[in-house]
């Protein structure tokens, strides 16, 4: 029976969200507020088609925790030191300035200065995983306004750490309360809890830099993709568990994992491996809240809800607004930062948790809070798209161009394969100033690489969430230099398929296969012995006794006709028969017209001065 359940829940969940994200984006909403919109329909005051929500809010919270893991992993650690004033300086003025005012709010609606200051600091952190989730549909994660909440929310999941503290010396009449433990040394000293926390950030660091890279390359060798999917669910749950053991925030360990491994060549892997758990689990987070929300109450107190919500919202809206003005942003930038952060946030649930097991806060106005809380986030996405009319901002990355991007650089070129052939092809990219992003899907080749310097990484180009994650939406060229013929193939045409604005060069084994991969949707293509040969050829008459400017020239008239004869023969190259009988009238003719020009070049006075002027035109084989 209990399977039973299980899978009726799996059922009812995986329904609404596909139902209602197609619907919602068909209208132009988002994602987001589709699953809260479905959750709130099967949830127990709509449908009943779920109940509590407690048990699923636990599961579901892990998708909190892999979306932290992948911001972590696109934030190198002096990418993060470049971002502590936003860190410190924004983020830590937003928790003291909005806790104050919030709790100001409370004390003036009557509340004791104590209940009043614990709900002014569960109500200052905002939702960690609506924010990001809208920015990155929107495309706004690269921009000033993205930085900054980005930078925000992050110092927010810090001061979870104080709060969860504050919190039990708030407390008032609470001697006989058993506080819930957040961690297994909760019955030790703070000396020795501390020592626990420094002890546990210090082996995250450790083992990302000296342990996981080499036991991914381990497991990259096996060349089984389920393993490595494992392993790194492994990794984001075993950090997860340590920072619970020492009673820090989940998410917060797994950033820091994140960055770590921020660096590695395995990043790229990593990123697409663990993308579905977090859209999935992300997804059934949201259908929770949704699900969760009180209507029963929000009918009984619909006045006093209705209040508090957009108190809640207005006030955390003004003073990010004023805090974002006063650390030099601009006006749009900081309105929509200030828009983005109004809602309360996931963690509130569990601080009101503890603020009421300790006699801080009333059962009934910790309910109505945790309403009001759920309420505020199923309203940001509404906000947002009302923001984005009442101000005619459009919401994408073309509206504000990035400021101070605070991930990675933006390639101009992704470079699949770091063989021999791909790296001359980057080596020259890089000498002339543009940013290259490089995938390699041989570990050792990787390894080998990157002791050189060369930032490469390990992972197979051919998949579609890699290829995306390397940043191929937004380069304006796609190499592809894959000694596997067949998988070039399906690059070229994965890209081609996907990525219709990126140009395609590609490195082809011989003519046939410089052929298909035309056909495949590449735009020009080099065969990797073609140029080396001919440049060999060249040295073979200077050795000879031909004069080496008489020599080069000879290479590229070959080169000239082998390009005609290349595109000659375009049109009959997938029927066998008659591509043989054509190769071989139009290399006959190919020779004769050869020759006759080297040899009108040999019976020029001076034709050594005159090597460079050639009447030929000097391109490469398409």
């Amino acid at each position: 029976m209990e399977s039973t359940s299980l899978l009726w829940l799996a059922f009812v969940y995986l329904t609404a969200g596909v139902i209602s994200v197609p619907i919602a984006q068909r209208l132009g909403l988002g994602s987001v507020l589709a699953y809260l919109i479905a959750g709130l329909l099967i949830g127990p005051f709509v449908l009943h088609l779920v109940g509590d929500q407690t048990d699923i809010m636990h599961f579901a919270e892990f998708g909190v925790v892999i979306m932290l893991f992948l911001i972590g992993l696109e934030v190198r650690p002096a990418v993060l030191w470049n971002m502590r004033g936003v860190f410190f300086g924004l983020g830590g003025a937003q928790v003291i300035a909005t806790s104050a005012a919030l709790a100001a709010a409370g004390m003036a609606a009557g509340l004791d200065w104590r209940p009043a200051l614990a709900l002014g600091l569960c109500l200052s952190l905002s939702s960690t995983a609506i924010v990001l989730q809208t920015f990155q549909e929107k495309g706004l994660q690269h921009t000033s306004a993205g930085t900054a909440a980005f930078g925000i929310l992050l110092f927010q999941d810090v001061a979870t750490i104080p709060i969860f503290a504050a919190l039990p010396l708030l407390a008032v009449g609470s001697m006989g309360q058993d506080m819930p433990g957040h961690g297994l040394l909760d019955a030790y000293p703070a000396w020795i809890q501390a020592l626990a926390v420094l002890a546990a950030v210090l082996l995250i660091i450790g083992a990302g830099r000296y342990l996981t890279r080499p036991a991914f390359r381990f497991i990259a060798q096996t060349r089984s993709r389920e393993i490595f999917t494992a392993s790194a669910l492994l990794l984001v749950i075993a950090v997860a568990l340590l920072m619970e053991a020492v009673g820090l925030s989940p998410a917060l360990g797994a950033f820091l994992a994140g960055v770590v491994l921020a660096d590695s060549e395995f990043r790229r892997e990593l990123e697409g491996d663990i993308e579905p758990f977090r859209g999935l689990l992300l997804g059934l987070f949201f259908i929770s809240v949704g699900a969760g929300i009180n209507l029963q109450l929000v009918w009984e107190q619909p006045m006093r809800l209705a209040l508090f919500v957009a108190g809640l919202m207005v006030i955390k809206a003004l003073v990010v607004y004023i805090v974002a003005r006063l650390f030099g942003m601009q006006g749009r930038a900081a309105s929509l930062t200030a828009v983005a952060l109004a809602q309360g946030g996931e963690f509130a649930f569990v601080l009101l948790g503890i603020a009421v097991a300790s006699g801080l806060i009333a059962a009934e106005l910790s309910a109505l809070t945790v309403a009001a809380v759920a309420l505020s986030m199923a309203l940001t996405p509404i906000t947002l798209l009302a923001y984005k009319r009442w101000c005619s901002l459009s919401l994408s990355s073309s509206s504000e161009q990035p400021e101070n991007e605070s991930f990675d650089e933006r390639p101009d070129v992704v470079v699949a394969g770091f063989g021999r052939f791909g790296q001359i092809a980057a080596r020259l990219l890089i000498v002339n100033g543009f940013k290259t992003s490089t995938l390699d899907s041989s570990a050792e080749q990787v390894e080998l690489v990157r002791r050189f310097g060369r930032r490469v990484y390990y992972g197979d180009a051919t998949r579609l969430d890699l290829l995306r994650a390397s940043g191929a939406a937004e380069a304006k060229l796609l190499i592809v230099a894959i000694d596997d013929r067949d998988q070039a193939e399906k690059l070229v045409e994965l890209a081609a398929r996907h990525f219709p604005n990126l140009k395609i060069l590609a490195r082809a084994y011989d003519r046939r296969h410089a052929y298909r991969l035309l056909d495949k949707g590449a735009h020009a293509v080099e065969r990797e012995t073609f140029e080396a040969g001919l440049t060999l050829g060249a040295q073979a008459l200077e050795a000879l006794g031909m004069r080496k400017p008489q020599a080069t020239r000879a290479a590229r008239l070959f080169r000239h006709h082998d390009e005609k004869m290349f595109k000659a023969l375009a049109e009959v190259w997938s029927d066998e028969e008659r591509f043989v009988i054509a190769s071989k009238e139009t290399s006959d003719r190919m020779n004769e017209l050869l020759a006759a020009d080297i040899q009108s070049m040999l019976d020029e006075p001076d034709a050594g001065a005159a090597a460079p002027a050639s009447g030929h035109t000097d391109g490469k084989p398409a």
